[in-house]
């Protein structure tokens, strides 16, 4: 069907939208929330159709900011509409929700749908859902690296030693990379890192060093930065380096999964070049790894998929049995790190260690030295001038101190207080997860929670165990009340009991 296009003031975050007359639809045989292709000379895209009986005249088609740019119309164009037909994928997606296992052919299929919007929302996400009850083979983890890393937007090439490190998650407060990557910069090693947003944490490294400098650059700018300075800390969806992986990730992130970690990790950091790479898998009861075992069949993963990507990869285990660090949340996280680089002798000793034996690996890959090495480089105010001059080639302020992070004044705080002395014998990731996230954060830069008092401190009755921080009120009552149910944030022991700490005044007892 011909129709005459009408572009609307108005974008869909990244969907394709567009609105017909429910006359024309009737003539089409669609239904609101089906497909149709919009073709446009030799262009065309899919586009999810809603249909209205007075906002749009028949023979019209309303389309959003998304289908307008990427197919280049104006009011009045005349594009040709027509159903889409049934396409294979969603036959594919049945496959794997009954336990099948995805050949490459078919993973590449998928992949080139989503890119072209052929897959719905509600077709990816159960697709989504699907690898992460089935789980991902070898041979399909290695096709999604594979599709993604073909079907990238922007290459980008650096010279000299390309390395990398990347943290599974899982762990809170996990704000290594603002120390690791200057350390291993001012060693004279290129590290382009690229970086997600927050996924199922209060901060993800993007979030965080965001407070501090811009981390959105196109491909160019990255190789200045980089070319300047040996390395940069940017956000990766701003280079569009995998663009399925973008769009997968924006329906992974509000149903806290992330099956692809792999394929999606190893992907976007072959598409920079790194070659040699170093995978921090966190491991604890309520990580994504919870035992040894679960991280090290994740390690043989990452190593298997990347020497098919022609990249050397190790992989560190570490703990993830309480937050690293004592900040959650954006702002929160980048004080502390900055804190860190300045003075890292009164720094929180699991950070500094964490961050130097991830450089270190890094070092013994290259054959470059060891973590005596970043180490020396930490202390002896090396790398926190490497991390200044990162941050001014990205526009930040490279005079910036930790007083110039504003969080006490840009939020409202509520202290949550022990009911008992004794010592922390068990600090739940998960609650203090729930917490900083129901007080704002990541969205909200300056919400999060800070840690008082962690794993085998001892504690006085009255104590601060931690602080809630939120911009919003409504927001910051949300995370009291969710606190005030949680009963196991923290399990307190005493000489003559175990006390199971609840953040109000009811404590249960357990003589």
């Amino acid at each position: 069907m011909k129709m005459r296009v009408r572009c609307l003031d108005l974008d869909a975050g990244g969907k394709t939208i567009g609105i017909v007359n429910s006359a024309d639809a009737r003539e089409m045989g669609i239904h609101a929330l089906e497909r149709v292709v919009v073709k446009k000379g030799r262009q065309q895209i899919s586009v999810i159709v809603n249909v209205s009986d007075k906002s749009v005249l028949p023979g019209d088609i309303a389309v959003y900011a998304e289908v307008k740019e990427l197919l280049r119309l104006k009011d009045g164009d005349d594009v040709d509409v027509r159903p889409r037909p049934e396409i294979p994928t969603k036959r594919y997606i049945r496959k794997k929700i009954d336990g099948g296992e995805l050949s490459p052919k078919e993973i590449r299929e998928i992949i080139d749908d989503i890119i072209d919007r052929d897959l719905s929302d509600l077709e990816q996400t159960a697709l989504i859902t699907a690898l992460h009850i089935r789980g991902l083979t070898l041979n399909e983890n290695i096709a999604f690296a594979k599709a993604l890393v073909d079907t990238s937007g922007e290459k980008v090439k650096f010279p000299g030693i390309v390395v990398d490190k990347h943290s599974a998650g899982g762990i809170p407060g996990d704000k290594t990379t603002m120390i690791v990557i200057p350390i291993v910069a001012a060693a004279g090693l290129t590290i382009p890192k690229t970086s997600s947003r927050a996924i199922t944490d209060p901060a993800g490294t993007a979030d965080r060093v965001e407070i501090l400098a811009p981390v959105e650059h196109d491909a160019k700018e990255i190789q200045r930065i980089v070319k300047k300075t040996k390395g940069c800390m940017v956000w990766g969806g701003a280079l569009k380096l995998a663009p399925a992986d973008d769009l997968i990730i924006q329906l992974e992130r509000p149903l806290s999964l992330d099956p692809l970690i792999v394929p999606s990790v190893l992907a976007k950091k072959k598409v920079v070049g790194s070659k040699y790479v170093v995978i921090d898998l966190p491991t604890g009861a309520e990580a994504k790894m919870r035992t040894r075992e679960d991280a090290e069949k994740m390690a043989q993963k990452f190593i298997a998929v990347g020497k098919k990507l022609g990249m050397e990869i190790e992989c560190a285990i570490t703990k993830a049995d309480q937050p690293l660090g004592y900040t959650m949340g954006p702002a929160l996280e980048a004080r502390e790190a900055l804190s860190t680089l300045i003075n890292p002798r009164h720094a929180p000793k699991d950070l500094v260690d964490k961050a130097t034996s991830l450089a270190g690996i890094i070092f013994k890959m290259v054959g470059k030295g060891s973590k005596k090495l970043a180490t020396d480089i930490l202390f002896s105010g090396r790398a926190e001038k490497k991390f200044r001059e990162i941050i001014a080639a990205q526009g930040g302020n490279p005079k910036v101190r930790p007083s110039d992070i504003p969080v006490e004044q840009k939020s409202k705080q509520y202290v949550v207080r022990s009911q008992w002395s004794g010592h922390v014998m068990q600090i739940s990731n998960k609650c203090l997860v729930q917490i900083a996230k129901l007080a704002g954060a990541p969205t909200s830069k300056y919400a999060g929670v800070m840690i008082h008092k962690k794993l085998h401190d001892p504690v006085r009755k009255g104590e601060a165990l931690f602080t809630i921080y939120s911009e919003k009120p409504q927001k910051l009552k949300a995370a009291i009340a969710f606190a005030n149910e949680c009963r196991f944030a923290y399990t307190i022991f005493s000489d003559r009991n175990v006390v199971i700490e609840k953040v109000n005044h009811g404590v249960e007892r357990y003589e």
